[in-house]
């Protein structure tokens, strides 16, 4: 109660401080810049002045916090990874060089990969197919919000709901599980899922596909609802059929807006941390790299150098598909 307490505590003074600084600041640049009972050249340059000043007012704290949490712990990152696991002595490319001889790594490389084909694939499929279809239903927008819901549950939260699901009990006692309950239930053997190399992968992705399916049905559902009727009009008086018109000129005409969605996916699974430490702790072939940079980092007494490195490989992935990601976005507002 007391943590419920604090943390509405800690969301309301957010709130007014936020109000306070929008008032505040806009008060003193008023003061600064008075446009009263002035000569109207000195009003009309304090105008310019405030209208130039004004935006940065807001923008200023923005840039702060980006400049303080993004880009000095990848600047201090990129130094540590020269450096030994306190930081303190210069190792030159040491750690580069047990990075790439590292059978660890390799695994939570190759895990990683395995995630980006599978998870943003499914995703963006399942929130296209799920957007098609609810757009036909009187029903619809109940079945997106259901859909949707996920969304709101932290992977944390997401994580502990699956791990009911995939519980598994020894013995003769009654599986609790949900997949191991219907598993009995046919007459099968009941496993313990998340411990089987290879699959368990694939039990884990199904957590995020879950959660993604939403995200990428309601950004694509715009999209459709953007397509002009006279092209399904046309496709129709010119006898195609449904998938002939799903196929040849609904995604066509909304294929940007699915690599968009793809990519935004792909960003998130090469950070995938949550789920994985939560479900195995990267046991049983499961490791990842956030996950792998998070053990060298902050236990076993921790390793800045070798944890830097690994938070530089993941940057390094990520980089490209955030540059393409933003030029096809900029692609896009420029054909408008």
């Amino acid at each position: 109660m007391a943590q419920l307490a604090s943390a509405l505590a800690i969301m309301i003074m957010g709130v007014l401080g936020c109000a306070a600084y929008f008032y505040g600041s806009n008060f003193l640049l008023d003061k600064l810049f008075p446009t009263k009972d002035r000569p109207y050249e000195q009003i009309a340059r304090n105008l310019r002045t405030a209208n130039m000043v004004r935006p940065w007012l807001f923008l200023g704290p923005a840039v702060l916090l980006l400049t303080f949490y993004l880009f000095y712990p990848v600047i201090d990152s990129f130094r540590l990874s020269f450096f030994d696991r306190t930081g303190d002595e210069f190792v030159g490319l040491s750690n580069y060089v047990w990075l790439f001889g590292s059978d660890e790594f390799f695994e939570s490389f190759r895990n990683n990969m395995l995630w980006l084909i599978v998870v943003p694939t499914a995703a963006t499929f399942f929130g296209l197919i799920i957007a098609t279809m609810t757009d036909r239903i009187w029903w619809g927008n109940i079945a997106k919000s259901l859909i949707f819901m996920p969304m709101a549950i932290s992977f944390i939260g997401a994580s502990v709901i699956w791990k009911f699901i995939y519980d598994f009990r020894s013995g003769d006692d009654a599986q609790i599980g949900l997949l191991n309950a219907i598993v009995v239930f046919f007459g099968g053997e009941p496993q313990n899922w998340i411990t089987i190399p290879f699959w368990n992968n694939f039990f884990l992705m199904i957590i995020l596909v879950w959660i993604q399916t939403g995200f990428a049905m309601v950004i694509l559902s715009a999209a459709l609802r953007g397509i002009p009727d006279e092209t399904i009009e046309a496709a129709v008086l010119d006898g195609a059929n449904g998938l002939q018109i799903f196929f040849k000129i609904m995604v066509p005409q909304i294929w940007g807006t699915i690599a968009v969605v793809w990519t935004t996916i792909t960003i998130l699974v090469l950070k995938v941390f949550d789920i994985v430490l939560a479900m195995t702790n990267g046991q049983w072939d499961t490791q990842v790299l956030a996950n792998q940079m998070f053990d060298w980092m902050f236990r076993g007494g921790g390793d800045f150098g070798r944890g830097a490195v690994v938070a530089i490989v993941i940057m390094v992935l990520v980089i490209p598909i955030m540059i393409w990601n933003i030029k096809r976005a900029n692609a896009e507002m420029e054909g408008r």
